[in-house]
């Protein structure tokens, strides 16, 4: 058995301790010496992986531990006995606080160190290359918002800050925030496995499963109350006004003050599946845009949108979730392609709030690539500027120009940037063509832009 410091002084790189070393024939550790903050070796789909030891408890008498797999998503973080732990393996306490709070002052007296030899002798003179009045800067776009202005950041940087960030890893500063409170959800017919904590009251979670009315949202911690109030419950429906139907889906617009309940439990559900998700008692300032799908019960809430009743920023989009048991149908892009119809009868240029979560930008290239490609194929024409297709598509320019070097439509020639139509942008879009694939038809969409008074977008009773 290794002791505690001969564990701490071998502790090898975060890189290293990926590959798992070979299993020794002796104990390196005894179970009841893992901590909080531990990481060791614990198998995940058969194969041994570093995990750290977030939380642990005893259940029915016997010790469990909730682990986080390094470079796996938080969503897979789950709760393990000691059979799936290899203490054959070595163990890695965690590093002292003191030193992570030295480093972090030592950082700061050099910042302002550096900063106060900035002030008293001036930078010297460099030769650079300025860039053309004609050239775009099309490296680092910030489509994600990770970057603040006068910042750089590769596309390499961009994908490594969002795997570490958001759903990838832990935000929040509460310890109880970084475990799961419920094992499995009911939604109405659907059980489904949740992704992240969500604030509902703590006397729910003794259960380990929530119990949710697809109507109200309403939520119960047994099966006989949530029985009980289904039985009773005459809403078929989200409680606003329907705004669009067609054969596929329907949409309701609800405003989070006139339906603060309601809201605030769709925050609450969503809040399992988004660890972005901050915003769950405020609802005031937001209208909530619900797609659902009909049969012989209601309508049942495939997915929504909020968005700001007024934002300087233009976002369109503040939170958007498709619930777990409809994703990959093709819903998540009707929210999207949904969100900028209603920019485009406002007559504004939107793009969603950031950053977004990970299945979140996924969705966002995916529906800004198609739309895009459709627009100047069906033109018939690549001769178009970037501000012409803002205007009508309604996506940002900044959103577009990504969207097109992603693609690898955007050439420089002859002093300006031009849009080419590859092969593969063609293959694509006849791909596209021969799936059945719905699509909303603007048509049918019956709304107005709301107009609110200045006490209505403020929170209060």
């Amino acid at each position: 058995m290794t002791s505690d410091t001969e564990t701490a002084a071998t502790d090898p790189s975060e890189a290293y301790r990926l590959i798992p070393p070979e299993p020794t024939t002796d104990e390196q550790f005894s179970y009841a010496q893992i901590t909080s903050g531990c990481k060791v070796y614990a198998t995940k789909d058969d194969e041994w992986r570093l995990a750290e030891v977030i939380a642990l408890q005893r259940k029915k008498g016997k010790l469990v531990f909730y682990v986080h797999y390094a470079e796996f998503n938080k969503r897979l973080d789950e709760w393990i006995d000691e059979t799936k732990i290899d203490n054959h393996r070595p163990m890695y306490l965690p590093k002292p606080q003191k030193d992570k709070n030295k480093k972090q002052n030592r950082k700061k007296v050099i910042k302002k160190t550096s900063q106060k030899a900035d002030t008293d002798t001036p930078e010297p003179q460099r030769a650079t290359s300025e860039p053309k009045d004609d050239e775009m800067d099309l490296d680092n776009l910030n489509v994600q918002g990770l970057v603040k202005e006068g910042e750089e950041l590769s596309r390499e940087d961009e994908i490594e800050k969002l795997r570490t960030s958001g759903s990838m890893a832990q935000t929040s500063t509460h310890e109880l925030a970084k475990i799961r409170n419920f094992s499995k959800v009911i939604i109405g017919n659907h059980e489904v496995e949740p992704w992240y904590f969500s604030p509902y009251p703590v006397e729910l979670t003794e259960e380990d499963c929530l119990y949710i009315c697809d109507f109200s949202l309403n939520y119960f911690g047994s099966r006989k109350q949530f029985e009980r109030f289904r039985s009773k419950c005459t809403l078929s429906h989200p409680p606003g006004n329907e705004i669009y139907r067609d054969d596929y889906v329907s949409f309701f617009e609800i405003d989070g003050r006139k339906q603060r309940t309601w809201c605030r439990n769709v925050c609450l559900l969503s809040k399992l599946f988004l660890d972005h998700k901050t915003l769950y008692y405020d609802v005031d300032p937001f209208l909530f845009y619900c797609m659902t799908r009909r049969d012989e019960m209601g309508h049942h809430l495939v997915g929504y949108f909020s968005k700001e009743k007024e934002c300087a920023d233009n976002y369109n989009v503040a939170c958007i979730l498709t619930l777990p048991q409809y994703q990959r149908h093709g819903y998540g892009k009707l929210l999207i392609q949904f969100s900028y119809e209603l920019s485009k009868i406002e007559g504004k240029i939107g793009s969603p709030e950031k950053p977004l979560s990970d299945l979140g930008l996924l969705s966002y290239r995916a529906y800004w690539a198609e739309t895009i490609s459709t627009l100047l194929i069906e033109n018939g024409s690549t001769d178009i500027s970037i501000d012409e297709i803002s205007q009508i598509t309604s996506m940002t320019t900044t959103d577009i120009l990504h969207t097109l070097q992603t693609l690898n439509m955007l050439r420089y020639y002859k002093g300006q940037h031009i849009i080419v139509l590859t092969n593969q942008i063609m293959e694509s879009y006849e791909k596209l063509q021969r799936k059945k694939r719905h699509k909303l038809d603007p048509a049918k969409l019956v709304w107005k832009p709301p107009v609110f008074t200045a006490s209505q977008l403020r929170f209060g009773w």
